[in-house]
């Protein structure tokens, strides 16, 4: 049974920190790469970062220098640092994969990926 679980979302200050984390069971986190996507109220889902199984990252223009995305295969679980935030920043954030998928696109499809987290919220608010 493959299941991710987002968590670390909260209330931040612009400028502030955050670390999510996705947390993977049923499958070898380090054989898969595993994508960031974030909604925003009112707009479609969105690409954020992805890390292949190798550890390769890429990000999205909008966050590129500021977010970080890590794993740690002992802890099976894949991490996002986010610094700077922005209010633009605030969405949902979800984790998710595709069976099989070791690599990252650079189109962000949401239809590309079968699992998908629940979901943490991120809320960059003075």
């Amino acid at each position: 049974q493959v299941q991710l679980v987002e968590s670390g979302g909260g209330l931040v200050q612009p400028g502030g920190s955050l670390t999510l984390a996705c947390a993977a069971s049923g499958f070898t986190l380090d054989s898969y790469a595993i994508v960031w996507f974030r909604q925003a109220p009112g707009k479609e889902r969105e690409g954020v970062s992805c890390i292949t199984f190798s550890d390769f990252t890429t990000y999205a223009d909008s966050v590129k220098g500021r977010f970080t995305i890590s794993r740690d295969n002992a802890k099976n679980t894949v991490y996002l640092q986010m610094n700077s935030l922005k209010p633009d920043d605030t969405a949902v954030y979800y984790c998710a994969t595709q069976w099989g998928r070791k690599y990252c696109s650079p189109y962000y499809r949401t239809d590309s990926y079968d699992y998908w987290g629940q979901g943490t919220q991120v809320t960059v608010s003075s």
